[in-house]
């Protein structure tokens, strides 16, 4: 059963990760090493059994493979999940296992930080392996990945208000915010510096209050949100949150947020479009926080990852361009460009089988 569901998903590999010691239960899934090795993020949920991490861990590192693809990346797609409530089951030997476990790899999955991790949790994972992005500035990283995929968005944001509206006045329009964590908020402080309009909410209370008090936000519930009479929808807290019951009362002109994979199915993406909503494909916009660790790799430069997120811009209309072009939704527009990237260097490259992985430069191992 596990193997037909790796060979329909078209995964390389899947490696289940156990350490009763640390009380570890951890997968890693690589889908696609063609252009390079699986860069992709860890993620610690308290998932209700382990079929359901590991349909999230396999829907995740598929879409790293073409989100990487889109940035133009040579890396490929891969995405770990940690079983556990990152409220009360975090540890120094939890990660410090799992780092093991991404180290006998060998370079053909690299991780980073993702829902329920941060730098610190990272800095015990660096301890066991250098295949590890978004670790401290002190060990040549570069920290929290945060702002940089708010930023991304941001880009990804302007190519939508140019392509809809044609202009880019992000101040002129007024944004739905669901989610107010790490990259929401960062991504709604850009929106308010250029004066926007933001209702915004998400469960943590206390993230809305911080919106509120310190960014001018205006709150709405949870439910709520779907309602709001904005011009933009940005998700930025998990995803599927376009689905059957959501998108009738969505009234936006453009859906454009930093969540993965926010579109609850295809048909979805179909519906999306039949009712001029302008989708911007959600791994092509949040591409910042993947781009800026990728540069961790050959030496971490802040301003070089600055400039390259303004890539995401380019990116983004690009989709736009195809989707037009094709006369296809831009949900299939954005696979395509990735696809056809892929292809192209699989003519000239077998995948990534560890011997050939990354060295990280400049970089010494905290102990």
């Amino acid at each position: 059963m596990i193997f037909e569901t790796i060979s329909n998903s078209g995964h390389e590999q899947i490696v289940f990760c156990q350490s009763r010691d640390a009380g570890l239960k951890a997968i890693i899934a690589i889908h696609n090493t063609v252009l390079g090795p699986a860069l992709g993020g860890l993620r610690m949920w308290p998932y209700k059994n382990e079929a359901e991490a590991l349909n999230d861990v396999l829907r995740l590192s598929r879409g790293m493979t073409f989100k990487n693809a889109v940035a133009g990346l040579n890396l490929g797609g891969g995405k770990a999940v940690i079983i556990g409530d990152p409220a009360k089951d975090k540890s120094e030997a939890l990660f410090r296992a799992f780092g093991r476990f991404v180290n006998s790899l060998n370079g053909r999955y690299i991780t980073a930080e993702d829902v329920g991790i941060d730098v610190n949790d990272m800095e015990y994972v660096f301890r066991e392996t250098e295949f590890v992005t978004g670790v401290h500035q002190v060990h040549g990283g570069s920290g929290d990945p945060s702002p940089f995929t708010a930023y991304g968005t941001l880009q990804g944001l302007m190519a939508a208000l140019s392509y809809k509206f044609g202009n880019e006045d992000v101040g002129k329009y007024t944004y739905a915010v669901q989610g107010a964590g790490h990259v929401g908020t960062e991504f709604i402080k850009l929106l308010r510096e250029q004066n926007a309009k933001v209702f915004v909410t998400d469960i943590n209370k206390e993230s809305v209050q911080r919106c509120v008090d310190e960014l001018g936000c205006e709150a709405v519930g949870p439910e709520e949100i779907y309602d709001v009479n904005a011009d933009v929808y940005s998700p930025c807290a998990l995803g599927g949150t376009v689905n059957e019951q959501t998108l009738p009362r969505l009234k936006c002109k453009i859906i454009c947020g930093a969540a993965n994979n926010q579109l609850a199915t295809d048909e979805i993406g179909d519906e999306v479009e039949k009712r001029g909503i302008l989708y911007a494909p959600d791994y092509a916009v949040n591409a910042g926080g993947v781009m800026n660790v990728s540069l961790e790799i050959d030496g971490y430069n802040r301003e070089r990852a600055m400039r390259m997120m303004r890539t995401i811009y380019y990116n983004v209309g690009r989709i736009f361009q195809i989707a037009e072009r094709d006369g296809i939704p831009t949900y299939k527009a954005a696979d395509r460009m990735a696809e056809e990237r892929i292809n192209a260097i699989g003519k000239i490259k077998l995948p990534t089988m560890g011997n050939d992985g990354p060295r990280f430069l400049g970089r010494m191992r905290g102990q």
